[in-house]
């Protein structure tokens, strides 16, 4: 099946208000009224933290990026996203991840503009994910010119420290790691990624995490997940089918009580790409599983699309412990190496100062969050020992992870299977199809009745949780 999407065009004609009803008008006014004062305050917050030098009254003389010399460069850095809008930089909003990734880009003179950078990202990341292993493609400002040989060692360790250039101007809570010398001009982060890997962590509680191992393993494989995602048909995505390839639950930290139910574990997916809101849907079902509410089974059942092609209503789990920790790259790009057997890929470069301060800058926001943890912990543990001691309860409060399902809780619960359903993935590829948000043909079906390759990675959502 293949989907056009058609966009909407941002100024609407002088004909197509004049039909618009009274109600409508106005309605159409008060949106551009509450978006006109968004930006007023987003240009306010531009120019109290954009002064530097214009409060001498100098101003600043344009890099001339005509005399540089440019080379293509994957950018690894992590960042804590709790307190960011997603990594995508948008319109309304200068609190994502992007937007102070190319404000440190351009300040530090690395690249004139975006559009000119040939940038390519590896995972989008939501609101309040974080990422420790992200990775960006682009062409950046070099020292050396391309005819000296730009990956020998010695042009190597006379270029750029790239990473210590944007580390001084980038918030705390992102981090540039490391920098890898490209081959191939053409490499992407995005589309030769061959796998990542995701972390959701979270404390055991009173979850059983034999039954949620058991319902991992349901997950790997080639699947439908139309009901582990929130579908995104009107942006052209009508194919669900995804490839897990690991998951499994790990350990991560003891408790210091010697209290199991306060023990933090991890689950850890692996896929080439992973649909909008696929991994916090997945931990949404298995926290089910994990308190008892419904059994390890119900991931066959949601999976099977021809018994339950409508996904059950059901609230995500939180955005706050998923992190995207881990991407691996093709040896080649799409377009091949220079040189006949040559990978397109060198090792990353660290540099030992820049390192240093980075792990230091992490043991500080460390350190702050711990301390706040301790306290609660021994709060915790005190008024545990005065509930036993006075009441005598007959079973230990465990509700630790309770709080990861979001959503209003019932007094009794109901199982997913006899919940409401959502609209099918026909009922709205109809709707959106009607209102000419997207055409739809169906030369892109293969012979076996599935999607041809090239419709698949054009319909794909790359690592988008």
């Amino acid at each position: 099946m293949e989907v056009k999407v058609n966009r909407k065009n941002k100024h609407s004609t002088e004909d197509e208000l004049l039909v618009l009803s009274k109600q409508e008008l106005v309605d159409k006014i008060k949106q551009l009224e509450a978006h006109n004062t968004q930006l007023k305050s987003i240009v306010q917050k531009n120019l109290k933290t954009g002064n530097g030098a214009g409060e001498k009254g100098r101003k600043k003389r344009p890099f001339d990026f005509s005399k540089c010399h440019k080379r293509h460069i994957l950018l690894r850095f992590y960042y804590l996203g709790w307190d960011y809008q997603g990594f995508a930089a948008q319109e309304d909003s200068i609190e994502t991840i992007e937007h102070h990734l190319f404000a440190a880009l351009t300040t530090v003179c690395l690249i004139e503009s975006r559009e000119t950078s040939n940038y390519n990202r590896c995972g989008r990341t939501d609101k309040g994910v974080s990422a420790f292993h992200q990775v960006v493609s682009l062409d950046v400002r070099s020292k050396i010119a391309p005819e000296e040989d730009q990956l020998s060692a010695a042009s190597l360790d006379a270029e750029l420290d790239y990473c210590s250039m944007l580390n001084r101007v980038l918030p705390e809570e992102i981090r540039c790691v490391a920098w890898m010398p490209m081959v191939n001009p053409r490499y992407s982060a995005r589309f030769d990624c061959r796998s990542r890997t995701y972390r959701y962590f979270f404390p055991r509680g009173d979850l059983s995490l034999e039954a949620m191992r058991e319902a991992c393993a349901d997950f790997v494989g080639t699947h439908d997940f139309r009901n582990f995602c929130k579908m995104d048909v009107a942006n052209g995505v009508v194919n669900f089918v995804r490839s897990v390839e690991h998951m499994a639950i790990h350990p991560s930290q003891a408790d210091s009580h010697g209290d199991r139910s306060y023990d933090m574990v991890y689950v850890e997916l692996r896929a080439k790409a992973f649909l909008w809101h696929q991994v916090r849907c997945i931990m949404a079902v298995l926290l089910l599983v994990g308190q008892g509410r419904e059994q390890s089974t119900i991931v066959q059942e949601l999976l099977d699309v021809e018994s339950n092609p409508c996904k059950p209503q059901y609230s995500m789990a939180s955005d706050v412990p998923l992190n995207l920790y881990d991407c691996q790259f093709n040896e080649k790009g799409s377009e091949g190496a220079e040189a006949p057997g040559e990978s397109d890929l060198r090792d990353w470069i660290y540099n030992e100062a820049d390192l240093r301060r980075t792990i230091v800058d992490l043991q500080c926001l460390w350190t702050n969050q711990s301390v706040k943890t301790s306290m609660m912990r021994e709060m915790l543990a005190t008024l545990t020992s005065i509930f036993k001691e006075r009441f005598d309860p007959k079973d230990a409060i465990s509700s630790q992870a309770a709080s990861l399902t979001l959503g209003v809780r019932s007094r009794e619960y109901c199982p997913l299977l006899q919940r409401q359903r959502c609209e099918s993935l026909e009922n709205r590829i109809e709707h959106y199809s009607k209102k000419r948000r997207i055409e739809v043909s169906n030369k892109s079906i293969s012979d076996n009745g599935k999607p041809r390759e090239d419709e698949y990675e054009r319909s794909k959502t790359v690592a988008s949780t």
